[in-house]
Parts: C-alpha cells; sequence; structure tokens
C-alpha cells in the first residue's frame, strides 16, 4: 500500500490549506447579537444598520451602505444588492484597488457560513468583466454541496497551545479532513504555522510544523503582486514521523485576476490570489511530487469569501475539476 493511499497525503493540506487557510469570516463573534440582515434589501426599509439590525423608518441623512448604481441594472429593475458594499461594523469598502491587513477581519472567535461543494465541476477561469477584469458566478449549487460553519478557534486550553505560542487561532482546513490549521497574524501577513489534529495522539495523529511558516496572505494585496514560500515540514503527518519521510512545501503565490464574484450570500468585489502548492516526499531515494491550485476571492471587510481547489497534478491554470468549492452563505 502506497504512502498517499495510507494518507501521508495530508501533510499537503496546502491543497486544502489555502482553501480555508485563506478563510477570513463574517465578523460577527458569538456574544453578538444575530445579524437581522446584511444588506439592505434584507429589509423592508431597504436600510441595513452598521449593528447588522434593519432601520426601521428611513430617515433623512441614513447610508443604507449600498452602492445604489449596483443595487440596480441598467434597465431600472431591481437585482441582487452586494453584499459585498455592505458596511460591516468598523469597516466600510473604499474599492481603491487595496486590501490592507486592517480591511481583513483575522481574529481568534469569529464565524462565517459556507457552502461547500466537492468533487465539482467549476468554471474558474469565469467570464470577461469591464477594464480587464472578470465576472465569476460561484451562487448555484455543486455536487455534494453541504453548508458549514467555520469557526477560528482560540488556542487557549489547546493541547498544542505551547507548541504554538503567539499563534491567533486555529481553524479546520477541510470538510474531508479532521485537521485544523494553526495561524498567527504579523505585520503584514497572515501565516500558516501548522497543521494538528484536534486531539493528540492516536495512531493516525497530525501534529506538523512548517519552517519558516507558509505566508497564506500577504499585505497590501494589489494586481500581480506575488510571494513565494519555501517550506519543510517536520513532526508527524497522519501517523508518520517526517523524519522518516522528508517532506517541503513549496508555495508560489499571485493575486493574478480581479472583478466581481456571485457568492450564495451576496456580490463582491475581489482580488484573486492564485497559489501553486508543489508537495515533495522523499522515500528513500525516490522524491514524489505533487501539485495543487488553488484560488482564494478576497474582499474587503469580509475578507476571503470563496475558494477553489484542484484535483491533484492539475496541469491547467485555469481548471474546471474541483476537489473542493466554498462559497460564503446567509
Amino acid at each position: 500500500m502506497s504512502l498517499k493511499n495510507r494518507g501521508i497525503q495530508i501533510i499537503g493540506l496546502g491543497s486544502v490549506a489555502l482553501a480555508c487557510v485563506v478563510s477570513a469570516f463574517t465578523p460577527a463573534c458569538a456574544e453578538t447579537p444575530t445579524r437581522e440582515c446584511r444588506v439592505g434589501a434584507d429589509c423592508a426599509t431597504g436600510i441595513c444598520g452598521d449593528d447588522g439590525q434593519c432601520v426601521r423608518e428611513a430617515t433623512p441623512g441614513v447610508d443604507s451602505g449600498i452602492d445604489a448604481d449596483a443595487a440596480s441594472s441598467t434597465d431600472g429593475s431591481t437585482t441582487d444588492s452586494p453584499a459585498g458594499d455592505s458596511s460591516l461594523p468598523g469597516c466600510t469598502p473604499n474599492k481603491d484597488g487595496t486590501i490592507t491587513a486592517a480591511e481583513v477581519p483575522i481574529a481568534a472567535g469569529l464565524h462565517a457560513t459556507y457552502k461547500i461543494g466537492t468533487s465539482a465541476n467549476v468554471s474558474t477561469a469565469g467570464d470577461p468583466g469591464v477594464g480587464g477584469k472578470r465576472i465569476w458566478d460561484f451562487s448555484g449549487a455543486y455536487a455534494n454541496d453541504q453548508t458549514v460553519i467555520v469557526e477560528t478557534q482560540a488556542l487557549t486550553g489547546k493541547w498544542y497551545a505551547t507548541k504554538f505560542a503567539g499563534a491567533t487561532y486555529a481553524s479546520k482546513l477541510s470538510v474531508s479532513k479532521d485537521v485544523l490549521g494553526v495561524f498567527e497574524t504579523s505585520p503584514g501577513a497572515l501565516l500558516l504555522r501548522g497543521v494538528v489534529s484536534p486531539t493528540q495522539g492516536g495512531a493516525t495523529g497530525t501534529d506538523l510544523t512548517y519552517t519558516p511558516a507558509v505566508s497564506v496572505l500577504k499585505f497590501p494585496l494589489t494586481k500581480d503582486a506575488t510571494w513565494t514560500t519555501d517550506a519543510t515540514a517536520s513532526g508527524t503527518g497522519a501517523g508518520f514521523d517526517l523524519t522518516l519521510f522528508p517532506t517541503t512545501e513549496k508555495y508560489e503565490s499571485k493575486v493574478d485576476a480581479e472583478g466581481t464574484l456571485k457568492t450564495p450570500l451576496g456580490t463582491f468585489d475581489v482580488m484573486r490570489v492564485a497559489i501553486v502548492l508543489t508537495r515533495k516526499v522523499t522515500t528513500g531515494v525516490v522524491v514524489t511530487p505533487t501539485v495543487v491550485r488553488s484560488f482564494a476571492f478576497v474582499t474587503e471587510c469580509y475578507g476571503t469569501v470563496a475558494t477553489v481547489t484542484s484535483t491533484d497534478n492539475e496541469k491547467n491554470e485555469e481548471f474546471t475539476s474541483a476537489a473542493e468549492i466554498r462559497r460564503l452563505s446567509p
């Protein structure tokens, strides 16, 4: 039985890593009252307040936070209001072509709802838009869709907390693998420091550390920005001691496109981050490479609103078969 079949591929969680690792979340902490609305279209008055509650009576001078041009089509009919245009507490999109760290919610204690499909047919290329931008529509149903609440968990009290001192949060990486990515926010970057099992030990447990930590996002995000991380994985992956199976992972990232993306929650102005992961596992004298492609669609205030991850060894930069696709959902 091959190492891959026995689960050593879990080391390459970058294959899902950058699909969920990048998950930035709707800033709705558990202790915050349930949001009544996200966009003006959710309210009878057409106005959604910054606190997530409908404004009961329209008041002169009150801004609904919705781009009026985007809320209506050219023929005057009403269309879906772009959720990405709605003001969230402490953040209002300025659409200046740059996404800074301050414009992306990254912290412990956040959660968001995603629709997640697996083994799905997709179109990562999208359609041509105005001015060289693109239009993507991921709002429909995909194969094996399920609704999942994704959380950023504090490390306090976790078995791996001391191992990753200074880390910011942990979050589940995939619907198909019971492992967590451990992340740290640093000045100008979101870092993946390791991958762990929710509970310690076990014959197939995972306890991985990356050296150096993987730069998942580097801020500010601007069109054509690039960054690369060459990391070595150490520890245990799916029960395998990596001192016996030396493993390296190279992450090549680029903000390669921008445009609009439609999700089940709404339509957003996004920058697309393309990530190519090349993972190499050495067994004796044999080096086995695996290449995985993924895209993260990032917007101001909400962070990552969708991700698409390819199957292993996808050769095309734009692909049509996804191992996983996730989209922000109501």
